[in-house]
């Protein structure tokens, strides 16, 4: 019997005849109108001269207080093909007038010679994850040929490295955009060109920087300004802001789709149930057919989260069953959710706890988020520590106090709060005036990450634990998951 073509071999991609190289030092000297002392090629882009591996091309950047170029001798040790410099240097180079300018010159050019469809994301909370399912997704279905930017590379330095890095052999290509000001993301859009842009959630993150919530969609709004001509504007339709978003997107955006439980979402939420993995299996309307899929990650803020994927991938034309199976494999990311079982004494007896990680940054949203799935997680005792949330602005201590009744819903058995900031939520759990509200909770409120190592030492991890760690990433509990990763099973 004789096998039908198809079946033993893949149709023909155009891009197959790109080179495999990411880029040669032509190409680099092309896109940044450099000079290159010698014919070399690269397979990565780094910009941190530690994490350089054999054959990365180094951007030598000058900072406010650091100069790359004085990290060139290391970068080329650790195996560092060639360079991009404002002076010579005894290694391969491109040189150039400005490293930053050059960086964002090879950015366009890898956005300009690639066939692909690229997805932006942004959002007061979740885009990290959202852009990494999107990811799975899309790489399953794409013969691995789908691109993003990695851990949370999405600022004006992350977001033109992370467009660096992207194969001139790329089908689909995802990017986090974020912002603390107004303006940022105009420009980083511009550069990421996106088909399809999205707007998870809007919260009072960095709220320090704006006059308000309506000052902070307006400035997430801005990502629909680089929409490709005819994209797609993807937005929360259960957001308070909506009708201000939709307004924005319909200025740039070829259409506008909404997601969410409301009625009129065109990617609507028809049921929700527990999955036995602890997740939730999902029935989703998409305009007029119906999708059943399970998601891995627990909690509501993540059945959100999978709505805007699929409505992402059904508009850059994607699979939505390998979207699925994406969503039902994905396990929490380091920093945002990621579970772990830790050795424990004494309690039920088990011997395990389980730790929860969501070190890397927290606002009133997704701290909120975040302690209802610890609510509903099962456990002897929770134990939520919990460190301050950062550039909240004039109304910091409002938004810290607001905590009391999110953590007294999730029945927190034991709390330690870190960080100057936390004392207005220490006074509303009762430390001070309102013993009532915390009558069954044991709180201690110290300043830093080590005195909260010291009070969870001194209780001890003990079996059936759920322990939550949360904070904004400059408080820096990762050290603490990181020390109680130690004892993980």
């Amino acid at each position: 019997m004789t096998a039908h073509p198809a079946l033993i071999s893949w149709p023909d991609d155009p891009s197959d005849a790109a080179g495999l190289a990411l880029w040669s030092s032509d190409d680099i000297a092309a896109a940044t109108g450099g000079r290159a002392s010698a014919k070399f090629t690269v397979s990565g882009v780094e910009i941190d001269s530690r994490e350089v591996t054999e054959g990365d091309l180094f951007f030598a950047l000058k900072g406010e207080s650091s100069d790359g170029h004085r990290f060139l001798e290391g970068a080329y040790g650790r195996g560092a093909a060639g360079a991009v410099v404002e002076h010579g240097t005894f290694g391969a180079n491109v040189l150039v007038d400005d490293t930053f300018a050059a960086l964002e010159a090879l950015a366009r050019a890898a956005r300009a010679r690639v066939d692909a469809g690229i997805i932006g994301v942004t959002g007061s909370a979740g885009k990290t994850g959202v852009k990494e399912a999107l990811y799975a997704a899309l790489d399953r279905s794409s013969r691995g040929r789908a691109h993003r930017s990695v851990k949370s590379y999405n600022n004006h330095v992350g977001v033109p490295l992370s467009l660096s890095r992207m194969p001139a052999r790329t089908t689909y290509g995802v990017f986090e955009m974020g912002m603390n000001h107004a303006g940022e993301l105009a420009a980083l859009t511009r550069l990421v060109r996106p088909h399809v842009a999205i707007i998870t959630t809007i919260a009072p993150a960095h709220i320090g920087h704006f006059a308000g919530e309506d000052a902070i969609a307006e400035a997430k709004g801005e990502i629909f300004e680089g929409l490709e001509p005819g994209g797609v504007a993807i937005i929360p339709a259960d957001s308070p802001h909506f009708e201000r978003l939709r307004a924005k997107a319909a200025l740039h955006a070829g259409r506008v789709v909404s997601f969410g439980t409301a009625r009129d979402a065109a990617v609507r939420l028809l049921d929700a149930l527990p999955a036995p993995c602890g997740g939730t299996l999902v029935t989703a309307d998409l305009g007029g057919r119906k999708l059943c899929y399970t998601i891995a990650q627990p909690g509501a803020h993540w059945v959100a989260n999978s709505l805007a994927v699929m409505a992402a991938v059904e508009a850059i034309g994607g699979d939505l069953g390998a979207a699925g199976l994406a969503l039902a494999e994905m396990a929490g990311l380091a920093g945002r959710g990621a579970r772990h079982t830790i050795a424990a004494d004494g309690g039920d007896g088990s011997g395990a706890a389980l730790l929860i990680d969501e070190s890397y940054n927290a606002n009133p949203a997704s701290m909120t988020a975040t302690l209802q799935q610890l609510g509903a997680t099962p456990a002897v005792r929770r134990v939520a520590i919990l460190g301050a949330m950062r550039e909240l602005g004039a109304d910091e201590a409002r938004y810290h106090a607001e905590l009391a009744g999110p953590i007294a819903a999730a029945k927190v058995d034991r709390l330690i709060l870190v960080g100057p900031e936390m004392a207005a939520l220490a006074d509303a759990l009762g430390k001070s005036d309102a013993p009532a509200l915390a009558a069954a909770i044991d709180v201690s409120h110290v300043q830093n990450t080590a005195e909260a190592g010291q009070c969870l030492a001194a209780d001890g991890v003990r079996g059936g634990d759920a322990i939550l760690v949360k904070g904004s990433n400059s408080v820096g509990l990762g050290a603490l998951v990181r020390a109680l990763t130690l004892r993980e099973q």
